[in-house]
Formats: structure tokens, sequence, C-alpha cells
């Protein structure tokens, strides 16, 4: 039969539309032309990358930093130059889906065996760190930290408590208004990403020295670099290929700190399910099939935004794959240009300020209730050089904190949203018949309150332990290296099996995106064996 007949199923491929998952067949468009590339069109590029960026810039070092960069210096930043290059290739690979149909990767996920109801089920599994409000909750160490003009306590509890709630109440005000959801993220996220890498670059270039700068971004190709056990009982920092080459065997390896590096791992780059979100972005940006879809509106402004049930596939001919190659150069370019750059500067940049400052901290090397977010800026107040300055910046410091957080937890509201409301839209057969095409919406905000009514009570779970921002961020960056890696293989399989053969990931791009699969996968068993299971057998 044609393919006209059967719009499901690829020109020239008869593997990938085997099974029936229940979800109806991809409809028959027309590949729009893509604008050429250029200053001119400068705008039309910025969009998921730089969202994606601000979405997950400055996070994990203004956690992770004061306890891995100050630590260990900058030999480790290894670490996240594998985790942002492999997760690139992952970006890629959804970018690639949702171009060709218009739909983001988990509806390609429910369309292979065995149905949409397991992988919403696997989809709800992996959503569990989503649970955890960890961001807002450091938000409010630091705006506790103003409020009270000094690091809070445990007496001061209550107070953390009340302003993450409040946090949490209204990060979701942004995501009501701007036509589309994604014109609003854009809009703040691109703010964020000059904001916070304009403030570390600042703080860079006038008070860290040469010695520093060489420590972070050296550091990024000091790969095999591991903490080790030494003779005296302290840590130190080893090869492995070292090791190997001159003794024959791996390096005491110490695992003290493994969940820490985890979590490094975890918030390098992305992290978890948020990277998937970037075919979603694509396809609201409008590029390639997503034009022929539309995008979920936001609830002020928003009334003419539709979005399709299903994607949009077209033809294969000479002409459409000549368009496709423009719009591929899209997804290139922003990950390339934007993207990778602007996680390396994230990773970078406030790794400067926590190698400079944290170690001037009273708090810094100590287990400190609320002290995570705050060691940086508190060792920016303690820095005798600074002199009259150190108060101002400190103040500045305290702001990009926020800056890093809010909207990131903004986003992750966003995320989880979204990723339901396209997970149902395009999978709930009751969904599908009852609701039309402008009415995606009303799914979209029902979840988003939702889940900050869920995020209320987990919150309400976690606050009654003094470090709990703390364990909030390590549970989080840890659980979504397990996400990371079981989605990494399923995107490899939708793209080699539903898209067209001429379209699909050339031997390249699978080794890299089936090389994040492994890397994040070891991550998970190793943070498993050492600290996990020794707690599951100290419980039972």
């Amino acid at each position: 039969m044609s393919h006209e007949n059967h719009p499901g199923r690829s020109p020239g491929d008869k593997a990938g539309q085997q099974f029936n998952s229940g979800i109806p067949p991809w409809t028959i468009g027309e590949l729009p032309q893509a604008k050429p590339l250029g200053l001119k069109n400068l705008a039309g590029l910025i969009g998921p990358g730089i969202v994606m960026c601000g979405i997950q810039i400055g996070g994990g070092e203004w956690l992770m930093g004061p306890v891995v960069t100050a630590k260990y210096g900058g030999n480790l930043m290894w670490i996240a130059t594998i985790a942002i290059i492999t997760q690139a290739f992952y970006n890629i690979e959804c970018g690639r889906y949702a171009l060709y149909c218009g739909e983001p990767v988990f509806t390609g996920f429910m369309r292979t065996f065995p149905g949409p109801r397991f992988w919403m089920a696997v989809t709800a599994f992996l959503c569990l760190a989503f649970l955890i409000p960890g961001l807002s909750t450091n938000a409010a160490v630091l705006l506790a930290t103003v409020w009270l003009d000094r690091p809070p306590g445990p007496e001061d509890s209550m107070l953390v408590n009340g302003i993450a709630y409040a946090c949490l109440g209204c990060v979701v005000l942004p995501v009501l208004i701007g036509g589309k959801v994604f014109n609003m993220l854009q809009l703040i996220m691109t703010a964020k990403v000059f904001i916070v890498l304009g403030f570390c670059l600042l703080m860079g270039v006038c008070f860290v020295g040469a010695e520093g700068w060489g420590k972070v971004f050296g550091g990024f190709l000091k790969f095999g670099n591991v903490p080790v056990q030494l003779p005296d009982g302290k840590e130190g920092i080893g090869n492995i290929f070292d090791s190997l080459l001159s003794t024959g065997a791996l390096p005491a390896i110490s695992l003290t700190h493994i969940a820490t590096l985890g979590a490094f791992a975890g918030y390098a780059g992305g992290g978890g399910l948020s990277n998937s979100s970037y075919g979603n972005f694509v396809r609201d940006k409008g590029w390639g099939m997503g034009s022929q879809v539309g995008a979920i509106a936001s609830a002020v402004g928003g009334h003419h935004i539709t979005l399709s049930h299903t994607g949009k596939v077209f033809p294969i001919t000479p002409e459409s794959l000549k368009r496709w190659n423009g719009w591929w150069k899209y997804i290139l370019s922003d990950q390339c240009i934007v993207w990778v750059p602007g996680c390396f500067m994230g990773m970078a940049l406030p790794a400067l300020m926590s190698i400079e400052f944290a170690k001037n901290s009273p708090m810094y090397g100590k287990e400190l209730p609320y002290s995570q977010p705050l060691i940086a800026a508190d060792g920016v107040l303690h820095t005798a050089s600074l002199g009259s300055w150190a108060p101002i910046l400190w103040g500045v410091s305290i702001f990009t904190g926020l800056v890093v957080f809010l909207p990131s937890q903004m986003a992750i509201v966003d995320d989880v949203a979204r990723r339901w409301t396209d997970i149902l839209w395009s999978g709930s057969r009751r969904v599908r018949n009852q609701l039309k095409d402008n009415q995606a919406r009303g799914v979209y905000y029902t979840i988003l309150f939702a889940y900050v009514i869920w995020t209320f009570i987990t919150a309400s779970i976690f606050l009654r332990w003094p470090d709990a921002p703390k364990v909030m961020v390590t549970v989080i960056a840890n659980f979504n290296n397990l996400a990371l890696a079981i989605t990494s293989f399923h995107i490899l399989r939708i793209n080699c099996t539903l898209l067209p053969e001429p379209l699909r990931p050339r031997w390249y791009s699978q080794v890299g995106i089936a090389c994040c699969g492994l890397f994040y996968s070891g991550l998970t068993i190793l943070i498993g064996w050492s600290t996990i299971l020794p707690m599951l057998k100290a419980a039972f």
C-alpha cells in the first residue's frame, strides 16, 4: 500500500510502524523552508538551546561547586566535559525526532512496544526526582539569609520552610502569560544566562588569578583524575591512566564523596529528563514540522494557539531532503554554538568563584544545615582583600543565586506539566476524543497546579530535617543519572526505527548517544553499589 494510505509509516521504512501502539498514525504535511542562518536571522536561531542552557546553568556549580571544585580544585572538571558532550548528542537526537514529526520524544517512546501504558508507568517512575522541590528550597535559604542578615540555623527552620512554600507558589506565575508558554521561558532564561554568566565572568576577571583560571579550564581535559585514598588516610587526587601505566593496577579510589560527584555529573549540562524537553522546545519554537503541529498556549494571550494530538511527517523527496538539511543546521548550530559553550561556561565561571572564595567561608568544610547554597557568597563576604566591596558583592552573589535557583525551579514545574500534557495529549484515547486542538492548555495548567500542590506536600516532608536542601539536591541529581541512562538508549531506538532511512542518525551520532547512556549507567551502578546498597543492608 502507498505511504498516503498509511500516514503513520515513514517513507521507505516498514520496520518502524509494525507495532500498533494505539496512538493514531502521523498525518502528512509539507516541511516548510528554513530561513538561512546568519546575523539577519539571529532571533530565529536563539530559542531551544538558550532555554535549555538557562534551565540548567549554574544550579550544579552553585550547589556542588563549593564541595567539588573547592575541595578538588579543577581536577574533576573532566567529568563535566564528558557529561556535556554526551548530552549534546542526546539533545541533538531529541531534536531530530521533533524536526521530522513535530512530536516530543516521549510520544515516540509510546509508539514503541509494549505501548503507551507501559511507557507512561516508566516515565512516572523516572519523574520521581521531579517531585522533590530542591531548587526553591535552596532559594529560600538565600532569602532567609538576607532577612536575618546571617546564615539561617536549625532554629530558623520555620522561616526557611515558609519562604520555600512562597517560592513554590510564585514560580508558576510567569508561565501564565506570553501567548506560548515557551515564549516566556525563552525570555526569562535568556535573561538568566546573561545575568549569571556576566556576574561570574566579572568576578573571575577582577578577582581570580591566572592560576585559578588554569585550574578550572585545564581541569576540563584532565581525564581520569579521581579522588584517591592516601596512605595517611586523607583524600588526594590520582589518575587512573597514570596508575595503570606505572603500576598496572587501579589507584585506591576513594568513594567517600561518590554521591556528591554523581550529583556533580548529574547537574553538568542538564541531566535527567530535562534534556528530553529539547524536542518539545523545538516543536514550540516552530522548527521543522513543529510549525505544522502547534504549541502549548499560555493562560493569557494564547487563545488562538492550537496543538495537534499527533505529529505530522513529510514525504521523502529530493526537495524535502534539501529543506531538512536547512533545518538540521538549526539543530547543530543551536547545540554547538549556544548550548555546549553555554554549559561549559555555566560550569567553569561559578567554579572560579568556588575555588577563589569558598575556602574563606567559616562554613566551608563543615556539615552545617542550610550551608550549601551559601558557601560561595559567604566566602565573598569574608574575603578581606575585597574591603568595603565585600558586602556589596555578597549581596550581588545572593541575588545571582536566586537568579540561578528560581527560574530553574519554574522550568522544572513547566517541564513536568509539559511532559505529562504531551503524554496524555497523544497517549490517552479519552483525551484525544474529548478535547479539541485549542484545549491543550487546560490539561497543562491542571497538571501544573496539581504538581505545585504536590511539591508543597513533598517539601513539608523533606523540610523536617535541617540538612534537607543538600539531601534534596543529591537525591535529585543521582536519580537524574538513571533517567538519562534509560532514555538515551530509547531515543536511539526510536530514531533508528521510526524515522525513514535518510533521516536516521549516522554511526557517530549513534555512538555519541550510546556513550551518554553508558556513562550515566556506570554512574548509577557505581553510586548504587557504593552508597545505596550499604544503606539498604544497614536498614534491613
